[in-house]
């Protein structure tokens, strides 16, 4: 096998490979051992027709396109091992000589990995955040926790109220005739939720245990059902109980119960402290991300045409199979939103090119930092995943691939060189329109 590269621009570039004619031979007989059980020859049971009977019957060139794509399989990724450049884009096939006898001659049109241009990425300047915590922000998160720490209580001495839960009995009718799930017996419900049809709740207010009364409801234009749309209903219902929430109250013994503090102040102190922590984290994940935008900002890169079409179709794919985890099919939402399979192919290249810039641009000031990951480094990583999926290290070890190891490598290395830019960032005071960083990534919303 001979293998030869033009560099075309734009970081584009022919692969031509030149395969000798007895592999051509070997694959025309493998394509044929493939092929013939499908093959019906009159006297002949089928599978079992001779090669050169098949031949004359259906052409020479009947195993061609089996025999080309066994030898494109056998030796496309040798052969791009071959030329040394890094390969980034599915290739474009054309075959330029197949006939038996003769040498098998393809090429392959392919982008190339871009060189990267850096520009400045340490020291950055990025906009400043000040960090504080309210006295509001702590009392919602304490009242957070007491709504977790509550209990029900029955109450027997009043009508209900908003906010109550009652347990009910309801027996629906449009124009005296029951429908499909419109009665429930002790039927948890809290008043103000919304949970049943606008109107509905609010007629419950003021009703005592073991009151019979009736609900009158209008269902939405727009509900589930389309036999109920816009329809008058009425509901026969009776309230069997009413329940209140009670909070704990609000002291040192609350404090005792959900922390490992003995007073109230302490645990107030220890709850400012945690979601000033947690502002910090976001804090530093924003400078992070401003950073490393006006890191690629900076740099210079030409990225291939095909290598944006590649990355825009992963993302369409990761996309579809979001949607499917949803119940939902791309089919579907390219029928909902209007848009064609190229319209919304278009509509990712964008993000797909800023996903390609930051990546490229990460990468290049890895290797710029010399930042190298230690195989002990690797194991910690892979030590966590483990974790995660409930397995044993050495176990989940064997799962990885060199490739697969490889990758995870220079993931973390991206990930330290997002540490290295950030950490070097210099925070200054910007105009209020100037402090949200733009994203890089977006994807359609799946609603």
């Amino acid at each position: 096998m001979s293998v030869s590269l033009e560099k075309k621009e734009k970081n584009m570039a022919v692969l031509t490979v030149e395969i000798e004619a007895a592999e051509l031979v070997k694959a025309l007989q493998e394509a044929y051992m493939k092929e013939k059980g499908r093959i019906q020859i009159p006297g002949f049971r089928k599978g079992k027709a001779p090669r050169k009977m098949i031949e004359k019957l259906y052409g020479k060139t009947v195993f061609y396109e089996e025999a080309a794509n066994i030898l494109l399989q056998k030796t496309y990724d040798g052969a791009v091992a071959e030329c040394g450049e890094t390969v980034v884009s599915r290739p474009r096939i054309d075959i330029s000589q197949i006939e038996e006898g003769k040498n098998f001659i393809y090429t392959a049109e392919v982008a190339l990995k871009p060189e990267v241009s850096l520009g400045q990425y340490k020291g950055v300047e990025v906009p400043k955040r000040e960090i504080s915590v309210s006295e509001d922000e702590v009392n919602a998160e304490i009242e957070r926790e007491r709504d977790r720490n509550s209990r029900m209580i029955d109450v027997d001495d009043r009508p209900v109220q908003d906010g109550d839960r009652v347990k009910l009995d309801f027996d629906g009718s449009v124009d005296g005739v029951p429908f499909d799930g419109g009665k429930g017996e002790n039927y948890d419900l809290t008043i103000g939720s919304g949970s049943f049809i606008p109107g509905f709740e609010e007629q419950i207010v003021g009703k005592k245990i073991g009151e019979a009364f009736d609900v009158n409801v209008t269902f939405p234009e727009n509900y589930q059902s389309k036999d109920l749309q816009g329809k008058a209903a009425v509901f026969k219902c009776r309230v069997n109980s009413i329940q209140v929430k009670e909070l704990p109250e609000l002291n040192d013994d609350f404090a005792q119960d959900v922390s490992e503090f003995d007073t109230l102040d302490e645990y107030r102190a220890s709850v400012e402290a945690k979601i000033r922590e947690r502002k910090e984290k976001d804090a530093q994940n924003q400078k992070e991300t401003a950073a490393v935008e006006k890191a690629v900002a900076n740099a210079a890169v030409e990225i291939p045409d095909a290598m944006v079409e590649d990355q825009a179709q992963r993302m369409v794919d990761e996309f579809a199979q979001q949607l499917q985890s949803q119940g939902l099919t791309i089919d579907q939402y390219r029928q909902y939103t209007g848009m064609n399979e190229s319209a919304f192919l278009d509509q990712m290249k964008p993000q797909a090119i800023a996903r390609i810039r930051s990546s490229l641009v990460l990468e290049a000031i890895a290797k710029a930092e010399q930042i190298e990951i230690s195989d002990e480094r690797l194991d910690e990583e892979i030590q966590k995943m483990a974790d995660q999926y409930r397995m044993e290290k050495e176990k989940f070890y064997e799962l990885l691939s060199d490739e697969s190891k490889a990758q995870m490598k220079e993931d973390i290395a991206v990930q330290e060189a997002v540490k290295l830019i950030g950490g070097s960032a210099v925070e200054v005071d910007m105009p209020e329109e100037e402090t949200e960083p733009a994203d890089l990534e977006e994807t359609p919303d799946a609603e």
